[in-house]
């Protein structure tokens, strides 16, 4: 039986997001309106081998949730932290979660026996944002989801913009003050060391050292593992200037990068994304916007729009399978010839 009359009757796609705490699988229709979903602890550090079991049980539970079973799936996508392979499927190096090589693609195709695709969650976000949110329908669009790091994608008609066998669009890594402090990754002055949700918390926690920030230190003390994107947003609420004028100066920072794409890449739409910016998208994208088109020639000044995301946490599982659907569709060497 050809792989064409195997694949025709199967109108179900599982999306899959690896993050470092959590990790979120749902199953959608043709139609991308979802059927089943669940979602779990990683647990990373218990190890890679039990870390894709864990990937594949929770598939598995959504399917059931959406009484669905696995040889309905015509493929699944998969957003992954860190650097990979994107031919082998393979996750080279995850270290929030402990993995080294962790072969995605060839467990869940072994387990589940469709195809599987792998994407960089960011990638996978930024998609999710062209197909079904923000950036919807635009030419050319391209993300920056400030977290713990500061990741970044674009899609230009239709595509994600990729390198050869991995990902790329490093944007918390290109230089906006190259005589700035050290970054995690050695080299100095990257987007990360002064915009990162790190970095904010990092200074905001010593505003609140200093007494500068009352309320932050009333809601979540010194320390800066407890001071979150929320925190943050209910700090500045209460009246903290200090902690305002840390979140505008990392605005101004994100403007000097996104100046820098625009004049390289000329995005339509430029989409701010992560939990720092669902908590204050109101004071984070006028600020960025602004410092965008400061440092932009003239020409381009109104040739982009910087908006929120609009999916939360869904733009990353959507982005993963509508990606997967897209490559799989147009890829028939990757389809999966099972036995009926």
């Amino acid at each position: 039986m050809s792989t064409d009359s195997i694949n025709a009757g199967k109108q179900y796609w599982a999306g899959f997001d690896l993050g470092g705490t959590k990790m979120l699988a749902k199953i959608f229709d043709s139609e991308y309106q979802t059927l089943g979903r669940k979602r779990r602890k990683t647990k990373g550090h218990s190890g890679v081998e039990s870390g894709l079991e864990r990937i594949a049980q929770t598939i598995h539970q959504a399917l059931e949730e959406a009484n669905l079973k696995p040889e309905g799936l015509a493929g699944i996508g998969v957003g992954c932290p860190g650097p990979l392979d994107l031919k082998k499927g393979v996750i080279f190096e995850a270290p929030n979660l402990g993995w080294y090589d962790a072969p995605v693609k060839e467990v869940l195709e072994k387990e589940f026996g469709c195809p599987v695709v792998i994407c960089n969650d960011v990638d996978a976000g930024v998609f999710g944002e062209y197909r079904f949110g923000a950036a919807k329908d635009s030419t050319s669009s391209m993300g920056i989801f400030p977290g713990t790091g500061i990741g970044g994608g674009a899609v230009y008609r239709g595509q994600l913009v990729q390198g050869s066998k991995s990902s790329c669009m490093e944007i918390g890594h290109t230089k906006v003050l190259p005589s700035g402090p050290e970054c995690g990754c050695g080299q100095y002055g990257c987007l990360e060391v002064f915009a990162s949700r790190l970095a904010i918390s990092a200074a905001a926690a010593q505003a609140a050292y200093r007494g500068d920030a009352p309320k932050l230190r009333e809601l979540a003390g010194t320390d800066l593992s407890d001071i979150r994107s929320g925190i943050l947003a209910a700090a500045v609420q209460g009246g903290d200037e200090s902690v305002k004028k840390i979140i505008l100066r990392a605005a101004k920072y994100i403007g000097i990068a996104a100046g820098n794409m625009v004049h390289t890449f000329s995005p339509e739409v430029i989409v701010l994304g992560g939990g720092l910016i669902e908590a204050m998208p109101d004071l984070i994208v006028p600020a960025v916007a602004e410092a965008t088109r400061e440092k932009v020639m003239p020409t381009f000044k109104d040739s982009f729009k910087v908006v929120a995301a609009q999916l939360g946490d869904d733009s990353t599982v959507m982005g993963a399978a509508a990606w997967a659907q897209k490559v799989i569709q147009e890829t028939p060497s990757l389809r999966i010839e099972t036995k009926v």
